[in-house]
């Protein structure tokens, strides 16, 4: 038996889950520059899951005729408090962009997972423990700029 490869989930929907902050790291490279609506979080506090539907990019199939992007739910579990700064969340245009997941552990084992946003954003959440999930929902569809974001 072999460790998966980056190729083997090129045409398969992607379902992730991160429980430390090397598995983060993997869902943070795979939503690298996904965006999505400020209408599409929502945070169930009675069930203390936050959750996004966002437009990542298929970084996995990068190099491919045509780029493509896909609906995905990024999931967060054992959620205590969610704090967001640089944007205001009752802005009906409001569009945001990931730039990257962090987690930064507590001595007892809680710990605060930070979404770092374009344009000096950031939504912060509390967690009792890190559980996180990525789960494509729709089909690739083609990218409407068909490039590959660029960081230059």
């Amino acid at each position: 038996m072999s460790d998966a490869r980056f190729e083997d989930g090129m045409d398969k929907p992607l379902r992730l889950i991160a429980f430390d902050a090397e598995d983060l790291q993997v869902l943070s490279t795979m939503t690298q520059d996904a965006v999505w609506p400020g209408e599409q979080m929502t945070w169930h506090a009675q069930e203390r899951r936050f959750a996004i539907l966002l437009n990542r990019f298929r970084w996995e199939a990068h190099g491919a005729a045509q780029a493509e992007r896909v609906q995905s739910v990024l999931s967060f579990e054992d959620v205590k408090a969610i704090q967001t700064q640089g944007f205001s969340r009752t802005d009906p245009d409001l569009v945001l962009s990931l730039l990257n997941i962090t987690f930064t552990p507590a001595t007892d084992g809680t710990g605060t997972c930070l979404l770092n946003l374009a344009g000096d954003g950031a939504i912060r959440l509390e967690v009792e423990a890190l559980e996180a999930g990525l789960r494509d929902v729709t089909r690739p569809y083609a990218s409407p700029s068909n490039r590959a974001p660029n960081h230059d």
